[in-house]
C-alpha cells in the first residue's frame, strides 16, 4: 500500500506542476515565474524572504563565485519575441502531401531550398500529416518552417539517420554509434557544414563537429586579445581593422601544458590544482575552448560585445579572435510534431538514429511549440549558442537522450519544456540520461520544466557555469560519461528551485559533487540508485540554501530574475 501511496502522490504532484507551468506559460511573459516574486514585491507578513543568495548575487553578477549570469541566454539574447519573416512558400505547391500517402520530404526540402534563395522567408506547413522518408534540412540562414500548431501538423518519419546517412562511428573508438548523440531528423545547420558533416560520415572519416570544421582547422585568425576578466563585456585587440559590427567572432582560449585554463573552468584552488588532467583524453580533445559572439560596436581597438566574457583572458592562454564556419542565423521551426516510426529503443550507444530536432553550428535559432514523439534523441545543440527551444515536449516511447547540448554548445535556453513518462516499458539494455550539458558547454540554461521521467545529466566533459531553475522532476533516470571526459561538473553550476517527485539526490543535490556551485530551494532527497563522489579532494566551495523548502525561494525563477536585472 506504501508504494501505491508514493505512486499517486507522485503522478498528482507531476499533474499539478504541468497544470501550474502551463497556467504561468499564458500568464507571464518576461517577468518573474511561477510562484516567485521579484525583490522588489512588498513581502506579506509571514512570507518567505528574498533568496539571501539572489541579494548577493545581484551585487556582483558577472563576478559571483558560485552563480553564473545567464541573463542574456537565448537567441537575441534571451528575447522573448521570435522573427516573422513574410511567408514565401507553402509546402503543399511544391508537391507535399497532407494525408500522409507520399514522401513529402522532396517537397518540404524544395521550399526550403527556395525559401532559402530568396534571401529568407517563411515556409508554411498547413494542417495534416505529411510522410517524410528522409532529413528536413534547415540550411540556410533566416528561413522559418512553420506548422500549424504541434496539435495539428504532423511529420512521419519513416527512417532513421543509419539508413538515410550510413553507420556514424564514434572517433574515440570502440563500437558505438555517435546517432546516440548526434544528427537530427530535422536538422538546423549551415548547408556546407552540414553537406560535410554528411560526406565525411559515408567516407567513414569520423568528424568533429564544431565551429571550425571536421578536424578544428577551419579558422582564420583575426586577432590577439588583451588580458581580460570573466564578465568583461569590452575587450582591447591587437588589431580590429578585420572585424565589423555586428559580425559573430569565434573567441579560442587555449589550455597551457599545467591545464590552468581547465582549473581556472572548475573554479581554481588547491582541489583542482591537484586533480589529475593529464589522463584525461576525451576532455582534452574538447581544448582549446571555442565561444562564439556576436560583437555589437568596435571603437578603435575596444569591442563591444553581445555577452559577457565566459572566462578569464590571461597571456598564458593564447586567446585569438578568429573566424569560425559559417554559421546558420536567424532560423527556425515551430507548430508542429516530428514523429518517428515506433521502434524499440536500441540498447545504449547503438541508436540507429530515430532523432528529432538538432541545431549545430547555429546562433540565434529557434523552436517554438514543437513536439518530438518516438525519438531516440529528441532535441539536439551540438556546437550551437544563443538559440532559444521554447514550448517543447519529449513522448512516446521513451528517449535515450530527451535533450543533449555538447560539442561547445553555449548561452542557449531551454524553457517551458515537457519530458513525458514513457508510453511502453523500457527495453533490457536502455538508458535514460534526460536534459544533459557536456564538452565544456557553458551558460546553458534550463527553465520552466517538468519532467515525468529523466535527470539532470552530465556526460562529464567538465560543463561549467550552467543553470537549472523551476522544474518538476520525477528523478529516474541516470547519467552517462566516459572517465576520460574528466570531471561531471566545472564551476558555477547553479540549481535552483527544484522539486523533487521521488525523494532521489542523484545529480540534483550537487553541493557535495560541484566545485563552486549553488544548490538553492531543492525537495528534500536521499542518495540511491546511481551514487557519485566528487571528482576534486578537498573543499568545494559550495552554496546550500533552502534545502526541503523549494516553494520558499525567493526570486523562484533564476533565470528570470536575471533578465530584470539592471547590468547596463
Amino acid at each position: 500500500m506504501g508504494n501505491v501511496r508514493r505512486t499517486i502522490s507522485r503522478r498528482g504532484l507531476l499533474a499539478g506542476a504541468i497544470a501550474v507551468a502551463a497556467a504561468g506559460v499564458a500568464a507571464t511573459g518576461t517577468g518573474f515565474g511561477v510562484g516567485s516574486a521579484s525583490a522588489a514585491t512588498p513581502r506579506p507578513a509571514g512570507a518567505p524572504r528574498t533568496s539571501a543568495l539572489w541579494r548577493e548575487f545581484a551585487k556582483s553578477p558577472f563576478t559571483h563565485p558560485q552563480i553564473p549570469y545567464v541573463g542574456r541566454a537565448g537567441q537575441r539574447a534571451g528575447s522573448d519575441r521570435f522573427p516573422r519573416p513574410r511567408v514565401v512558400a507553402d509546402v503543399r505547391a511544391y508537391g507535399a502531401r497532407n494525408d500522409g500517402s507520399a514522401d513529402a520530404a522532396p517537397a518540404i526540402n524544395r521550399a526550403i531550398a527556395e525559401a532559402g534563395r530568396r534571401g529568407g522567408g517563411t515556409v508554411l506547413v498547413p494542417a495534416g500529416t505529411y510522410r517524410i522518408d528522409d532529413i528536413i534540412r534547415i540550411s540556410h540562414s533566416n528561413v522559418v518552417l512553420r506548422g500549424a500548431g504541434s496539435k495539428r501538423t504532423k511529420l512521419y518519419a519513416t527512417k532513421n539517420l543509419t539508413e538515410l546517412i550510413g553507420p556514424y562511428g564514434s572517433r574515440f573508438g570502440g563500437d558505438k554509434s555517435s546517432w546516440s548523440w548526434a544528427g537530427g531528423l530535422i536538422w538546423l545547420a549551415p548547408e556546407a557544414r552540414l553537406n560535410s558533416l554528411i560526406e565525411a560520415i559515408r567516407a567513414k572519416h569520423w568528424p568533429l563537429e564544431g565551429w571550425t570544421g571536421n578536424q578544428r582547422t577551419e579558422f582564420e585568425p583575426l586577432t590577439a586579445v588583451a588580458p581580460a576578466r570573466r564578465g568583461d563585456r569590452t575587450v582591447t585587440v591587437e588589431d580590429a581593422a578585420r572585424i565589423e559590427s555586428g559580425e559573430i567572432v569565434l573567441f579560442r582560449v587555449a589550455d597551457d601544458p599545467d591545464h590552468t585554463l581547465l582549473e581556472h573552468m572548475s573554479g581554481g584552488g588547491p582541489a583542482t590544482e591537484a586533480y589529475d588532467w593529464s589522463d584525461k583524453s576525451k576532455l582534452l580533445s574538447y581544448v582549446p575552448y571555442e565561444w562564439p559572439v556576436r560583437v555589437t560596436s568596435v571603437r578603435g581597438r575596444e569591442l563591444t560585445l553581445e555577452r559577457p566574457l565566459p572566462v578569464d583572458i590571461r597571456p598564458e592562454w593564447n586567446t585569438m579572435i578568429t573566424t569560425l564556419v559559417t554559421p546558420l542565423t536567424g532560423s527556425g521551426v515551430e507548430g508542429l510534431t516530428l514523429e518517428a516510426v515506433e521502434t524499440p529503443q536500441s540498447a545504449h550507444l547503438l541508436d540507429k538514429g530515430h532523432n528529432g530536432v538538432t541545431f549545430q553550428c547555429a546562433y540565434d535559432c529557434w523552436a517554438d511549440d514543437v513536439t518530438v514523439r518516438h525519438a531516440d534523441n529528441s532535441f539536439g545543440l551540438v556546437a550551437a549558442s544563443a538559440c532559444t527551444l521554447r514550448r517543447t515536449r519529449v513522448e512516446g516511447r521513451g528517449s535515450h537522450h530527451p535533450y543533449f547540448c555538447r560539442e561547445a554548445s553555449h548561452d542557449n535556453l531551454i524553457e517551458d519544456f515537457f519530458i513525458g513518462a514513457r508510453t511502453v516499458p523500457a527495453p533490457a539494455g536502455t538508458q535514460l540520461h534526460g536534459i544533459n550539458v557536456e564538452g565544456l558547454s557553458s551558460y546553458n540554461v534550463w527553465s520552466r520544466g517538468v519532467m515525468e521521467m529523466g535527470t539532470f545529466d552530465t556526460h562529464r566533459g567538465l560543463p561549467f557555469a550552467n543553470l537549472r531553475t523551476e522544474i518538476t522532476v520525477d528523478n529516474n533516470g541516470t547519467h552517462g560519461g566516459d572517465a576520460s571526459a574528466g570531471p561531471l561538473y566545472g564551476a558555477r553550476f547553479t540549481h535552483w528551485n527544484i522539486t523533487v517527485l521521488n525523494e532521489r539526490a542523484g545529480l540534483v543535490k550537487i553541493d557535495g559533487i560541484a566545485p563552486y556551485s549553488a544548490t538553492a530551494g531543492i525537495s528534500e532527497v536521499r542518495e540511491f540508485g546511481q551514487i557519485d563522489v566528487p571528482d576534486f579532494q578537498g573543499e568545494l566551495n559550495t552554496r546550500l540554501e533552502s534545502y526541503g523548502r523549494p516553494q520558499d525561494m525567493r526570486p523562484g525563477n533564476l533565470y528570470e530574475a536575471q533578465r530584470e536585472l539592471d547590468v547596463r
